[in-house]
This record gives structure tokens, sequence and C-alpha cells, in this order.
């Protein structure tokens, strides 16, 4: 591990019990990441049980921990302002996303996309919840014309400027691709492994999250709509 300016790549994965995951997590992680300057950054969203006992302290392992449970989009956003690599990559806690990935992700960065968005071609979910999920997304793609099929997914890699284009309001983390794009950033997809959840239990109820999402959606369509465009001339 090198100085924080020669960082490469900070992961950041937001944990909210979690504690049989964690060290699955962590070992997958550091095995995808090898030969990569990066950071780790976990963030435990006010967990009840011994999440944070399970993460195993070394050079380039840093935890936030909040006081309280904040939500998921707190912790991503908290994680990514705390993030000193040239390229942020977000990553579930609950082992669903499959660290492997990671590598393709920064390959097409590298290619020069500012943010890439994995979708879960075969998703390991019970029937309901495909459903739901496929309906939400089809709304919010047309609705926000971030073009993304799978804004569920939180594997997702992006250039540290694409950061400034994210603003702090509960379910954030549902419309990054869309304030990303929405600043002028150009995003890409790429299919990416699900894996089905082995411990714990999700921790997000379909009912609220859809009505929350439906309100977020005409927010952000607004934001959009208002943001300001201008270049300064040479």
């Amino acid at each position: 591990m090198n100085d924080a300016d020669s960082l490469a790549v900070s992961v950041v994965v937001p944990l909210f019990n979690e504690e049989e995951n964690v060290p699955i997590l962590q070992f997958e992680l550091t095995a995808a990441l090898t030969g990569l300057d990066y950071e780790i950054i976990f963030v435990d969203d006010g967990s009840s049980d011994h999440t944070v006992e399970r993460i195993a302290l070394a050079p380039g392992i840093r935890v936030l921990r909040f006081e309280k449970n904040a939500g998921q989009s707190a912790a991503l956003y908290a994680g990514l302002h705390s993030a000193r690599g040239r390229t942020a990559v977000l990553i579930d806690g609950d082992l669903q996303n499959d660290p492997a990935d990671i590598p393709r992700l920064l390959a097409e960065i590298e290619r020069g996309a500012d943010l890439v968005c994995g979708y879960r071609a075969q998703r390991k979910d019970t029937f309901i919840k495909r459903v739901t999920s496929r309906v939400a997304n089809f709304v919010r793609s047309r609705f926000t014309k971030d073009g993304v099929r799978d804004t569920g997914c939180t594997l997702k890699a992006m250039g540290r400027e694409c950061i400034g284009a994210l603003l702090p309001f509960k379910g954030m983390h549902r419309f990054i691709p869309a304030l990303v794009k929405g600043a002028g950033y150009r995003l890409v997809e790429i299919p990416v492994n699900h894996r089905p959840r082995k411990f714990g239990q999700s921790k997000y109820g379909l009912g609220n999250r859809a009505i929350r999402a439906t309100v977020d959606m005409f927010g952000v369509r607004w934001l959009l709509s208002r943001r300001l465009n201008y270049k300064v001339r040479d």
C-alpha cells in the first residue's frame, strides 16, 4: 500500500448486521484487488451485532461507524466522500455481489468510462423480488432517462470526479446513474455475477421501498430538469 495520493482504488462497502458475511467478503475483496494500490472502506450503518468486530484491521482497511442506522444511501455517500482512490468501487456487504467482477469494472474505467454499472443478468432472488425490481427499473429508467437496466445492483465503479455529482438524500443510491449521467459523464453497463444470500436477511421491505422510490423519482426528475448547464469561455 502506497501513500493516499497514489491509491488506484477505493472500495466502499455498506454494512448493516452482516457479521457472518464480512470476513468472507474481506477475503474475497483482498484476492480480487491483488496487485493494486487500494483501500477498503467498510461503513458500518449502526449494526447491532458483531459486524465491526469481524473486520480484520490491516493496512488499507478503514472503518467508518455510524452512531445509528442511517440507511444505504448515507453509508455509500459517507464512504465515497472519504475515499482517496482515483476510482471508487461500490459493493454490497451481503456477498450477493461478486468481488471477482471488480477487475472487469476497472477495465471499463481504463477504456474511458466515467461510471460502470453492473447489472445482474441472472438474479438469485425470489420471483416476487425479481418481478418488482424489473418493473421499478423499467419505470425509473424511462422517467429519469438514465438508460440503466438494473440500478438496484450496487456493484459499480466510478472515477473520483463523478462523486461530486451525487447529492445526500435518502434513496440516493437508486439514482446514482441518473445523477452522474445528468452531470455529463459517460456511463456503461456490464453483466455481473449475482449470488444467493447465504447468511442474514434482506434489510429492505418491498412495500415502503416502492413508495419511497416513486417519490424520489419525481424529485430527481425535477432536479435534473433544473441542473445548471454552463461552460466558462477561454
